[in-house]
């Protein structure tokens, strides 16, 4: 990590702890823009670049590291009919949809 850090918090495993429950909206959107951010980088160690991300992305941190990380585990490769584009919908308790995202 270079030494002018460009954001406030230390990346961390667990994220920051949310005050309440995370609204499915915010999880959809945290999960979607973390898979497009690390298929946009295509980084050597997806683990670092997603805890990178979750650390400077000041919505994100209101949702769990680590929740974020086991949606991106179960996402579908391919095969959807539609490019190969998934999204994330539902929220905690939501899955994979084939096409894209309704809100970017």
């Amino acid at each position: 990590m270079p030494q002018d850090r460009p954001f406030l918090t230390e990346p961390g495993e667990a994220g920051q702890t949310p005050g309440g429950a995370v609204p499915d909206a915010l999880f959809d959107l945290a999960v979607n823009r973390a898979a497009a951010a690390l298929r946009g980088l295509r980084p050597g160690d997806p683990g670092a670049a997603l805890a990178a991300w979750h650390a400077r992305t000041r919505f994100a941190r209101r949702v769990p590291l680590e929740a974020v990380r086991a949606a991106l585990l179960t996402r579908p490769q391919g095969g959807d009919g539609q490019g190969g584009e998934w999204h994330w919908s539902g929220g905690p308790a939501g899955s994979w949809q084939p096409g894209r995202a309704p809100f970017p």
